[in-house]
């Protein structure tokens, strides 16, 4: 049974973080009594993650809108900080929508009669580098459609400033060549002003922007008579006396009950982009209060809503009948092969030849999933029935720097339990505790797990089934994001280059508490 993580207090009250995982750059709607949830997945796939809940504090992972990144043939490999930048989901026209950016190619859109789908294939609405965090806005008084949009200096030479379009209701067409509605040269003190959120209410356009970086920034709020502007800005959100850095980029939501609501995020360095949730009210010239009078809270009442199953979204997986759970994502778009169907339970991956087999950073058939709390301990079985020299399989933390422990066939014939790791600087890996050969009373089957301390720290341990019980192996390890992306649970099963199949890896019951 999965443990359950959930900000939920259970006496009315929640405690920030709602969503202690790297669901970097939410996004939220309220459709009737349901609220969902997207985030940025950058290169990994299925991309696009849907999350629902009843509350806004318990959360759930319904499914994905993206099932392959485009242009597809540059997904083949791993592009940990391209792909998804800081999705908008939104519902007009009796359908949802997500608009985002890739950095590389342009501005894209889905949409979908039903949140969890089918959803259509991406359009890409504007073509160009360095075009991010879109945004559209159906506003329903006029009928008109817009678009807003961040800019990415290491691609376009330009930073801090807002684009706006007229668009097509159908979200297919921009109406216009565009303009800046927003500079944020121009306004005192401001700088890398990014992630829009575009809203209509009170005779006001709006835009919901964080500026100042992901670390130490603090969020704002634009507003204007016309989408075209001129806007005025003020500072809605900053972290102040709290330990809640870099308060950053989400989006606002009205419950069925008339109350406000502000999702945003805090960047945690090695786990990610954690989702906190803030009240949110109107002074009395009209702007809106996050938080405590601008501070994030750390516990605070409930939104009013029905009572609610007290959920996180899952992490465990016994992968029955061979199937793996929605909430795992492979490194790349993934290709058949794999995974090998067969009739019980338990993942069975191939173990795919590769020239990167020395480097998991390299490798598109990782399956990841989140770090899903500061502190954890996650747990699998392995067997690896290959009889390839030099194919191996195993638990990993997955990052800028990477560790892993698991099985390895060796020249010899003999399956022995390795442990490796590569620095961030490093070209390939290398061991992290002497091997020893898995004796044959194993059964070839050892099992795995590695603990997560504050700070990232990464104690790994297996047991070899032997009586011993679990015994601890290597150095601790302190994972590292990538950029913009905290570090991943990995599962994979990888040979050296060659000729014809080289066997599979099954893993069982993976757990987290």
């Amino acid at each position: 049974m999965t443990p359950v993580r959930s900000a939920d207090l259970g006496d009315g009250t929640y405690r920030n973080p709602v969503l202690n995982a790297d669901w970097s750059d939410p996004d939220a709607v309220a459709v009737g009594e349901d609220f969902y949830l997207t985030a940025s997945s950058f290169g990994r796939a299925p991309g696009l993650p849907l999350l629902h809940s009843r509350d806004l504090v318990n959360w759930s992972l319904v499914g994905h809108a993206l099932d392959r990144l485009e242009p597809a043939a540059d997904f083949a490999a791993p592009r940990h900080d391209r792909g998804v930048w800081a999705p908008s989901l939104r519902y007009a026209d009796d359908r949802f929508w997500i608009f985002w950016g890739d950095p590389d190619h342009g501005i894209f859109q889905v949409n979908a009669e039903r949140v969890r789908g089918p959803w259509s294939a991406p359009h890409l609405l504007k073509a160009g580098k360095g075009l991010i965090d879109a945004c559209p806005l159906w506003d329903e008084r006029t009928g008109e459609a817009y678009l807003v949009h961040a800019w990415a200096k290491s691609r376009s030479g330009v930073k801090n400033r807002l684009t706006g379009h007229r668009m097509s209701r159908d979200g297919r067409t921009l109406l216009d060549e565009g303009r800046v509605i927003v500079d944020g040269d121009r306004i005192p003190g401001w700088f890398t002003l990014e992630g829009p959120k575009l809203y209509r209410h009170g005779g006001w356009f709006w835009i919901l922007a964080p500026a100042g970086g992901v670390d130490t920034g603090w969020q704002g709020a634009f507003r204007s008579r016309d989408f075209f502007g001129p806007y005025e800005e003020k500072v809605v959100l900053a972290q102040g006396g709290t330990d809640v850095n870099g308060p950053h980029q989400g989006g606002w939501v009205r419950t069925p009950a008339g109350e406000d609501w502000f999702l945003h995020f805090q960047a945690r360095g090695a786990y990610g982009r954690v989702v906190h949730l803030q009240p949110m009210a109107w002074d009395t010239d009209g702007w809106p209060v996050l938080g405590d009078r601008g501070e994030p809270v750390r516990v605070h009442r409930k939104p009013a809503a029905p009572p609610q199953p007290v959920e996180a979204p899952a992490t465990d997986d016994a992968f029955p009948g061979g199937r793996y759970g929605r909430q795992w994502q492979w490194t790349a778009n993934p290709r058949a092969g794999w995974t090998v169907e067969h009739g019980g339970d338990g993942l069975r991956l191939a173990c795919v030849r590769s020239a990167d087999a020395r480097d998991l950073r390299l490798l598109p058939h990782v399956l990841t999933q989140r770090l899903p709390a500061e502190t954890f301990t996650a747990g699998v079985s392995l067997s690896l029935e290959s009889a390839e020299p030099g194919a191996r399989a195993g638990l990993a933390v997955l990052g800028d720097a990477f560790s892993w422990i698991g099985l390895e066939r060796g020249a010899d014939g003999a399956v022995r339990l390795v442990h490796r790791f590569a620095e961030a600087v490093a070209e390939r890996e290398r061991d992290a505790a002497h091997a020893r050969v898995v004796p044959d009373s194993a059964g070839g089957r050892v099992r795995l797990r590695v603990e997560v301390a504050p700070g990232a720290r990464c104690r790994f341990a297996y047991d070899c089934g032997t009586g011993e019980g679990w015994r601890p192996s290597g150095l601790v390890f302190t994972a590292t994001p990538w950029r913009w992306v905290g570090a991943l649970l990995g599962l994979f099963a990888v040979a050296p280059e060659g000729q014809g199949g080289a066997g599979t890896a099954t893993f069982t019951g993976f757990h987290v508490n």
